[in-house]
């Protein structure tokens, strides 16, 4: 079954794959991905977090970590991504 959005796309994707994704481009996956969730469910929160991801030094080596960890246990980007 395709999946038809693109958040639903990368999850699709192996775990192997998408760790090795976040380890070498995960400060710019972590705040697309927020953006294209936001699109998908309109959760202002989770705009604001995709903005500021790739806005901000500090605060996307702190959501590349966390991303990277949820992919490792969750197998999909957890945090403020809903």
């Amino acid at each position: 079954m395709a999946n038809k959005s693109i958040t639903g796309a990368y999850e699709s994707l192996p775990k192997v794959l998408k760790i090795i994704l976040q380890i070498f481009f995960g400060y710019l996956i972590g705040g697309i991905y927020r953006i294209c969730r936001f699109l998908e469910s309109e959760n202002i929160v989770t705009l604001v977090a995709g903005i500021l991801v790739l806005a901000t030094g500090v605060g996307n080596l702190i959501v590349w970590i966390c991303d990277l960890y949820t992919e490792i246990t969750a197998n999909r980007i957890t945090v403020l991504a809903d």
